[in-house]
């Protein structure tokens, strides 16, 4: 996190010394320019005064030397022009070589023979090739006879230009540096308490209540925060632990007692007149007492395995090769078919309690709620989504999904968001001995493992009335170089 905090201070930064550095380097570049446009304005002011005179006398061999000198010592053609723009004195060769090349040249001479003094042409840039060149008539107004031009290569300039904005540009790094130098450890410093508060709301998250923050580290303000983040949890963890303790110590005390008016019931039976309405009475009684007895049994399953945290990776060919026989005995005897269609080799993170237990309860639901004739056990890889977000590990690395379908009498679509409720049962189960805990207690579980259980259409019906019942539970995928692991706490 603390990058994240970087790349928002050196974007600053760098816009900092943008501000200061560029207007700086601007200057740098001007004043270089300005200098040798300066020099190079003396230069051809000088020998037009020279050029005027030698026209005027016609001693013109000085002048014509101290030109080639000038451009042998410096490289710039420097060449004195009649009205017709024909060289007259200086090195006419080099002059017209580096005139043909600079398309600036006639702009500059016509305006230099028609009396007014040249403006700079061309860019000042470093990264641009254009000469820099310099006119200024000989005579004045009306009787301006010719013109002094020099063509001047800015190519050292340039290179003059763009060493001194390295050094500009290198200075100005160092404060960068400096910045990125102090706020790398402060950042870290700064943010690993959040990095941590934000791993320990995610373990939180996948049922782990026992992790706390550090509320030792990190600013001030940071550690009060995680001291309070870790009050609230020790009295999540507290309450959670109470109402589990409850749980299971409620229907462990109530177990005996029931039990003690179950068997007090049922020794009434023998004194029962078998016309009277005491023997329908009696069976009423018998079966609420069987029903509360067997929904002490679900409490008591279920805080036992809620209290279970952790989800391990597990073979699925393993699973149902302990479960299968039992399967295909049960539906055989109740006049059904089991048809198992799993490919091998898949793995996946099962949940607490173990991935049997919840395929226990979704087969013995299709038995005894659904009157089907066929119930179906299918698996399939789904692979990772490339769209997962960065904390979504089921998507990000695959999923499994186990679906458990029949053609029996199904449930409504508006009816299934309430099967995944506690103590919840269809109008047309009420029946039928159940809890109404199976189906919710399993996909607390499935939730639990950071997977999913879902209610879908299953099979189609054998009269073509529509479809029975399906329950898919959706687990992540286990790597194989994850087998030696321990348990992976969610």
């Amino acid at each position: 996190m603390h990058r994240r905090l970087l790349a928002v201070l050196v974007p600053l930064a760098v816009l900092l010394v943008a501000a200061l550095g560029v207007p700086l380097s601007v200057t740098v570049a001007e004043r270089e320019m300005q200098e040798t446009y300066v020099d190079r304005l003396g230069d051809v002011g000088r020998f037009a005064s020279l050029a005027e005179t030698a026209l005027s006398t016609g001693r013109t061999e000085a002048l014509h030397q101290e030109l080639a000198r000038y451009h042998q010592l410096y490289g710039i053609p420097a060449a004195v022009i009649d009205t017709s723009g024909t060289v007259l004195l200086g090195p006419a060769g080099a002059y017209q070589e580096a005139a043909r090349a600079e398309p600036a040249v006639p702009r500059i001479v016509t305006a230099a023979l028609a009396g007014a003094r040249s403006e700079p042409s061309g860019e000042w840039a470093p990264w641009d090739d254009s000469a820099l060149v310099v006119a200024e008539p000989v005579g004045r107004d009306s009787e301006v006879v010719g013109a002094v031009v020099t063509i001047s290569d800015l190519s050292q300039t340039r290179g003059h230009i763009l060493v001194r904005w390295a050094q500009l540009a290198a200075l100005g790094l160092l404060p960068l540096i400096a910045l990125v130098a102090v706020a790398w450890p402060v950042s870290a410093w700064v943010l690993r308490p959040v990095r941590e508060l934000d791993a320990a709301s995610a373990r939180i998250s996948r049922g782990d209540l026992t992790i706390r923050a550090d509320a030792e580290a990190g600013p001030v303000e940071l550690r009060r925060l995680a001291g309070s983040f870790n009050t609230m949890m020790d009295a999540v963890e507290n309450a959670v632990q109470r109402q589990r303790a409850f749980v299971s110590d409620a229907s462990h005390q109530l177990r005996n007692p029931l039990t003690s008016l179950r068997l007090a019931v049922e020794s009434l039976e023998p004194h029962l007149r078998p016309a009277g309405d005491g023997r329908q009475l009696y069976d009423v009684a018998v079966d609420e007492l069987k029903a509360m007895q067997r929904m002490l049994n679900s409490l008591q399953a279920s805080a036992r395995m809620e209290s279970i945290r952790t989800a391990s990776p597990v073979d699925l060919d393993a699973v149902l090769a302990t479960r299968v026989n039992r399967w295909r005995a049960l539906t055989a005897a109740a006049g059904q078919t089991l048809v198992v269609d799993v490919p091998p080799g898949l793995r996946l993170l099962e949940p607490p309690g173990g991935l049997g237990s919840v395929l226990d309860e979704l087969i013995s639901n299709a038995l005894r709620l659904s009157g089907s004739q066929t119930v179906q056990v299918t698996a399939q890889l789904s692979p990772a989504a490339p769209d997962a977000a960065p904390g979504d590990a089921a998507r990000a690395g695959g999923l499994v999904t186990i679906a458990v379908r029949d053609d029996g009498q199904g449930i409504d679509v508006a009816e299934r968001a309430q099967a995944l409720r506690r103590f919840w049962r269809s109008p047309r189960h009420q029946n039928v001995s159940g809890t109404g805990l199976g189906l919710a207690i399993c996909a607390d579980l499935v939730g639990a493992a950071g997977g999913e259980l879902r209610l879908e259409d299953g099979l189609p019906r054998p009269d073509g009335s529509g479809h029975g019942f399906a329950a898919v539970v959706a687990l992540p995928v286990a790597a194989r170089a994850a087998a030696a692991d321990a348990a992976s706490p969610v």
